[in-house]
């Protein structure tokens, strides 16, 4: 039997990741936005492709959330997109009332879902989303780090001029401008980057990996980022839906782990059928410790703003 994912606003994100996930053949596919037509016409172009690549998943487009019912898991990616110039805390307000009525509407019609949240300022609309729902952590995770963390491979990749499968790194911390990415750890074929490349060139790697949103912004003019995001929600729903306990840098809601309590923020974490099932504990320098409080507190930040 098939699960039965619903992915909220059908705009580029959106949309590529019902495209995305309907290609995988394991689940059938709602994707919901309040524009009349446009998720319907989304959806049923995303279905005629079914004959030609291969895929029989269902999928409908609605405005309304009828149809969501009983989903085994819901992307939430509506939401005001950056523009030139926005930072990701102007976001805030805005998108808040859209994730928390989003948020509301999901969780009356599927109330045993897995929540997995896009919307930016993506820590807080996943705290935000946390506290309406009223889930427990495990089941309301942000995608950034997946997202975060290809782009830091990429460049290293185009860096050494090697294949991206042979990079491994981690992303960790609040998806904006207090991101960090954990050189100490980053391997090609197995051996430390800091051994085949100098520190300056990894600098500047680090700084574009952290400005990587903004890159895409700056060049698209009129959106953001969607191939990659799409891909990083992708990879989670299959390590969820396949139960695989892969472990992947995600956003969470934590306890006390790595010294933060209260607050999302991206570390490594085991996915699997029932969401979050384990946060893993990866050892961090003093340094990489500071920063990581340092963007939990970038989050609290935004949590006040909201007041929740």
């Amino acid at each position: 039997m098939r699960k039965k994912i619903t992915v909220v606003g059908a705009g580029n994100v959106g949309a590529t990741c019902a495209q995305r996930l309907a290609e995988r053949g394991y689940a059938d596919i709602v994707l919901v936005d309040i524009i009349e037509g446009m998720p319907q016409g989304k959806a049923l172009d995303i279905l005629e492709s079914g004959p030609v690549v291969g895929f029989d998943s269902n999928v409908i487009g609605t405005n309304s959330y009828e149809e969501t019912a009983d989903s085994d898991i819901a992307v939430i990616t509506s939401g005001v997109p950056r523009k030139p110039g926005m930072s990701r805390d102007d976001l805030v307000l805005t998108n808040m009332k859209i994730v928390k009525e989003v948020t509301q509407k999901l969780v009356k019609k599927s109330p045993n879902c897995i929540i997995i949240v896009v919307s930016n300022p993506l820590d807080a609309m996943a705290q935000l989303a946390l506290k309406v729902s009223g889930f427990p952590r495990q089941r309301v995770i942000g995608m950034s780090g997946i997202l975060d963390t290809a782009r830091f491979r990429t460049f290293l990749a185009m860096e050494l001029k090697v294949s991206v499968e042979d990079v491994a790194a981690y992303v960790l911390g609040g998806h904006g401008d207090t991101m960090i990415p954990l050189t100490k750890m980053a391997t090609v074929g197995g051996v430390p980057v800091t051994e085949v490349l100098p520190k300056n060139k990894i600098d500047k790697i680090v700084e574009r990996t952290v400005k990587g949103g903004g890159e895409i912004v700056a060049l698209l003019k009129t959106g953001s980022a969607f191939y990659a995001p799409s891909a990083g929600v992708v990879q989670m729903v299959d390590a969820i839906v396949q139960d695989k306990k892969q472990i992947l840098p995600c956003a969470a809601y934590l306890d006390g782990e790595y010294g933060v309590k209260g607050v999302f923020v991206g570390v490594p974490v085991k996915l699997g059928k029932d969401g979050i099932e384990e946060i893993v504990k990866i050892k961090l320098t003093p340094e990489e410790k500071k920063a990581l409080k340092k963007s939990a507190d970038a989050v609290r930040e935004l949590i006040d703003i909201m007041k929740i």
